[in-house]
């Protein structure tokens, strides 16, 4: 059987491109690790790979972007304890372990199945001793995950409920639309568990930002940059990625990221993402 034919996605590989970063171990015999009907073992970072649905939610741009912010947040500030909420397939929660390898990783998630294919990941790819993901939801935040992170990151669904159609597939459906809370309940959740001096990184559609500057001056967050990722020159913002910290700091940054450029090339920057965590920066 062909690797495509087992759901198994080959990495298509520029010429002379060799992946870097930790080596994954495999499914090492165990059967909980092989592919299972509608599923793909699909290309993360390096050689690391997630376990996700053939069809439905996937992880997209969006978590690569967040991964890579976050990553920078955690290398500038020396953050080694970090929470993921909201981590469906654990595609942020493994590309962070993947970029930083001492350190240990939660990942909170409401969707048993979401959550169940999340460990099977951590597992096929060796970061098990010190990565886990938790079955909960993140309004109901527990005793032990709080004030415990000095970086907690989140990708909040994109839709409050009515003004998008749900998906088909109930987990593909919560990851669109706010049904366990939108970026409010994001933040809210991640000033109960980042300890006083932490970050938070939370990425968001552009249109959220009055809610999310609403909500973050709620909990006592002072956004500290926002990133904004750009589709192609000429195009409004897509989603925004925003640093918070807690109390009064220096004034917050603007930054951009252009993906495209007007041939519809990966920019020098958006290259430059790509290579910084562990993804080709050409095409093959």
């Amino acid at each position: 059987m062909s690797a495509r034919a087992a759901g198994v996605s080959p990495r298509r590989r520029p010429q002379g491109w060799v992946a870097p970063g930790p080596q994954p171990a495999g499914p090492d015999g165990s059967p909980e690790l092989e592919v299972g009907p509608g599923e793909s073992l699909s290309c993360l970072t390096g050689d690391w790979r997630l376990f996700q649905p053939s069809r439905g939610h996937r992880w997209s741009l969006d978590d690569l972007v967040t991964a890579h912010v976050a990553a920078g947040v955690a290398e500038r500030t020396g953050a080694a304890q970090v929470l993921d909420l909201g981590c469906g397939l654990g595609s942020v929660l493994l590309m962070l372990a993947w970029r930083l390898p001492a350190a240990t990783l939660v990942g909170l998630e409401a969707q048993a199945a979401r959550a169940s294919m999340a460990r099977r990941s951590i597992r096929w790819n060796g970061a098990q001793g010190r990565a886990r993901v938790e079955t909960g939801d993140l309004r109901e935040l527990s005793g032990a995950l709080r004030g415990a992170f000095a970086l907690v990151t989140g990708t909040p669904p994109y839709f409050p409920p009515g003004t998008a159609l749900d998906a088909a597939d109930a987990g593909a459906a919560a990851c669109r639309v706010e049904h366990r809370g939108g970026v409010e309940d994001y933040l809210a959740a991640a000033a109960r568990a980042v300890v006083p001096e932490g970050r938070v990184v939370l990425c968001a559609q552009a249109p959220q930002v009055p809610r999310l500057d609403a909500a973050s001056a709620a909990q006592g967050l002072a956004l500290e940059q926002r990133l904004l990722v750009f589709p192609r020159p000429g195009k409004p913002a897509l989603v925004v990625v925003d640093t918070y910290r807690r109390g009064a700091g220096p004034p917050a940054r603007e930054a951009s990221l252009l993906v495209r450029d007007a041939r519809g090339q990966w920019t020098t920057e958006m290259r430059a993402v790509r290579s910084r965590m562990g993804l080709p920066d050409a095409p093959p």
